[in-house]
This record gives C-alpha cells, sequence and structure tokens, in this order.
C-alpha cells in the first residue's frame, strides 16, 4: 500500500437527446476577438479568507495576483447583525458547511473581456462581479435564501447560473451587467451547475442535506429530494428531472447515495462519469441507455474513517475531471488525502499522490496537467495526466476549493493598491 500524507480532517441522464459538455474544461468566459488581447490564467477561491490567487494556467503556475472578494465585508456584516434571521443563517453556515470558518468564496468566472470576475460568496448569499483592475465591486446580485454555492458559466461566456442552496434555486444571470435573464427550481439543496455545449440547457444536481448527521444508508431518505434537474436555458423551463436512485438499485447498489456531486462528460457526450456522498470512487453513466455501466472503487486511506459522520459535508471524494483527449480522469480523493490519475479504458487508478483534503481538480490550460486544491495544506498542486506524478504545488491562501480556468487582459498584473 502506497504511503499517504496525513491526516487532515475538515470536511447524473436519462435518455434525453441532450449534449453535454465537461465543466472542467471550460475556460472561464470565452475571449472576444473584438477586445484586447487576453491572458489565461487559473483563479483559485480561497474559501476562508476571502481572498481569490490567479496564477498562470500551466507551466509552473506560478503566482500572478491576489484579489480581495470581500470589498464590502464591513458593509455585508452590518446587514446581517442588524438582522437576527441572517445572522443565524450565517452562522449556521459558519459551522456546519463551513467547518467554524466564515464561506467567502465558493466559485468564480471570469467576464468575456477578462476585466472582471464574477463570484459566488456562500456566506454573504450573493453573487459580486469585481473590477480586476480596481478591486471595487461592479454588481451584486442577493440570491434567494440564505447561501449561494456552485456557479457555471455558459459556452460563450455571457451567462453565468447559480446555485441558490437553501432556496432550492438557481438563478441565471447576465454575466456582465448582473441582471437576471431567468430562474428555475431544483431539488433540495442544489450544487452544480452543467451547461450543455451549445448552450442550450442547463443540468442541476441537488444534493440534499449534507449537515445532518442521520448518515447511515437507513436513514438515506432523511437527506432530501437530491435530483437532477435538466432545463431550456432559453425560457428556463423544465426538460427533464433524472433521480439516479433508481439506476444505483438496477445493479445492486441500493446502500449508495444518490446524490451526484462532482461530474465530468466524455468528449463525446455519451458518458458520464460522478461522484456521490460517501463513496471513495465514481461511477460511469451511459447517456443513451440511461444506466450505470461501470462502478469504480478507489483505495481507501487507512488512516481515514469509515465513519460517514466525519466525512465533511457527506463527501468522501469531492473533485473529478478529464483530460481533453478523453484518456484519463483525475479524482480528487477528499477525506483520504490523495489525487489520483484513472485510465478511462481500464479504469485502472495510476498512483496515489498524497495531498492535503483535496476538494477540487481542474484540467490545466494546456491540457496535461490536473491541478487540485489542496484545502488542507492551502496550496494547489499539478498532476501530470501522463505519469500520475505531481510536478508542482504552489502556495495560496487559506482553504482553497473551487479552480477554475478563466481570462485576465495582457497587462494585468493585479487590482490598483
Amino acid at each position: 500500500m502506497r504511503a499517504f500524507g496525513p491526516r487532515h480532517l475538515c470536511s447524473m441522464a436519462a435518455a434525453v437527446v441532450l449534449t453535454v459538455t465537461a465543466p472542467a474544461t471550460v475556460a472561464g468566459a470565452a475571449p472576444d476577438s473584438s477586445a484586447a488581447a487576453l491572458r489565461e490564467v487559473m483563479f483559485v477561491g480561497n474559501n476562508w479568507d476571502g481572498t481569490a490567487d490567479v496564477i498562470k494556467s500551466s507551466g509552473d503556475f506560478a503566482k500572478v495576483a491576489r484579489i480581495n472578494v470581500i470589498p464590502d465585508k464591513d458593509q455585508r456584516m452590518a446587514e446581517i447583525n442588524a438582522d437576527p434571521i441572517r445572522w443565524i443563517a450565517y452562522m449556521t453556515i459558519r459551522n456546519s458547511v463551513g467547518e467554524g470558518h466564515d464561506q467567502f468564496v465558493d466559485d468564480m468566472y471570469s467576464t468575456p473581456d477578462g476585466t472582471s470576475v464574477v463570484v459566488s460568496r456562500p456566506s454573504f448569499a450573493d453573487v459580486v462581479s469585481i473590477d480586476l483592475a480596481t478591486g471595487n465591486i461592479n454588481w451584486r446580485f442577493p440570491v434567494s435564501g440564505y447561501r449561494s454555492d456552485h456557479m457555471a458559466v455558459s459556452p460563450d461566456g455571457k451567462r453565468v447560473a447559480v446555485s441558490a442552496s437553501t432556496g432550492n434555486t438557481v438563478h441565471v444571470l447576465d454575466i456582465v451587467t448582473g441582471k437576471q435573464l431567468g430562474s428555475f427550481g431544483t431539488g433540495d439543496k442544489p450544487h452544480e451547475n452543467i451547461f450543455t455545449k451549445d448552450g442550450k440547457y442547463i443540468w442541476n444536481m441537488a444534493i440534499g442535506d449534507v449537515n445532518t448527521s442521520t448518515d447511515a444508508p437507513w436513514l438515506d431518505w432523511t437527506k432530501g429530494n437530491r435530483v437532477i434537474t435538466v432545463v431550456d436555458a432559453t425560457t428556463y423551463q423544465q426538460v427533464k428531472v433524472i433521480d439516479m436512485r433508481e439506476r444505483l438499485d438496477a445493479i445492486g447498489l441500493s446502500d449508495y447515495s444518490d446524490a451526484v456531486r462532482p461530474a465530468v462528460f466524455s468528449p463525446d457526450e455519451s458518458k458520464l462519469y460522478f461522484q456521490v456522498s460517501f463513496f471513495n470512487g465514481f461511477f460511469e453513466y451511459d447517456i443513451a441507455t440511461d444506466k450505470i455501466v461501470r462502478t469504480k472503487t478507489l483505495p481507501k486511506n487507512p488512516a481515514t474513517s469509515d465513519d460517514r459522520t466525519t466525512f465533511v459535508n457527506d463527501s468522501r471524494h469531492h473533485g473529478i475531471s478529464m483530460k481533453p483527449d478523453g484518456s484519463k480522469l483525475c479524482v480528487a480523493g477528499t477525506m483520504d488525502d490523495y489525487a489520483t490519475v484513472v485510465d478511462r479504458a481500464t479504469l485502472q487508478e495510476g498512483p496515489l499522490v498524497p495531498v492535503a483534503k483535496p476538494y477540487w481538480a481542474t484540467v490545466s490550460g494546456d491540457g496535461k496537467s490536473c491541478v487540485v486544491s489542496e484545502s488542507g495544506a492551502d496550496q494547489v498542486t499539478a498532476i501530470d495526466f501522463a505519469t500520475g506524478q505531481k510536478t508542482v504545488s504552489v502556495p495560496v491562501g487559506d482553504h482553497p476549493q473551487r479552480v477554475r480556468l478563466g481570462h485576465v487582459t495582457a497587462d494585468w498584473t493585479g487590482p490598483a493598491s
């Protein structure tokens, strides 16, 4: 058994004819050819300290700059402190999903012109656009309920969808103005969002209540309505609702959770690879036949307890991406403190690379590496798809989670001080 790093306890459809794109390979917002020259970068959201580090998108992944994503913190806190209900919600986030910390940045995408970054801020229950030159807020959109979560950007970079996790709603906003273009209802606790490749549909995965201690399989029904909601991205009307429960039961996995977490699609958009709550591994789902066709169980870290109540937000593994040619997958073994590259044809994993509570997996700009956020070590680490070995780690801020490809203007070196 390969040695693991130290423990750090802290922490998809039916046979519908829809095409799906892999979120990990979406480069933030598509650059506008009429705009100024742009440079591809990676945005790393440091959830607990309210910053985002901007690093190179490949090579040595060197840091470019840091952005403060909560420049209005005093104003937001004054509003929260003046409203007892909002204060209770704020403290609930801190003491549950936040593991005793505030959640200031969950997800982020750059605008098509590379001049701003749009950020979802869970503790403030909003989405903001931040001017990359000045560090000032361009616009702010409060979401329904009391917490914002994962986002997705449309293929043309002009729309951003954000989950309002306690409002069971997804808001779709104009990425430049912040104006709501539409919204739709979901299952309980909407989480991941994915636009289809043609931009015509949005898929949302609702994960249910992940902060309760009713984690035993026989109590799974208490977790809520965990479904995938597919909507028309123009009318925002429901097209399909998919529950993975039936698909898991069909292969004898009735004790497995149907809460779909991170997911990635094959380049030909025929297969979906997805993780679920509590499971150290992932599933391969064939869209045309509407069946789970392969199950991959990955190794457990001997130092990790099998007590489900110790898994942060019910995720044992959280983070999956795919090499652009579809030959390899990269999986973040969150509670097992490793990341590994998996051959897609054989589902054989490569070396178990020790990393501390990896929370996300993204493909580098050049497609050669998987980049995982080490939330337990405050760094991001690149793993070579070809060898499965670590190439470099780069220090970032407190508790990095989402990592997204995006763009800045060619001469940008950070907000003006």
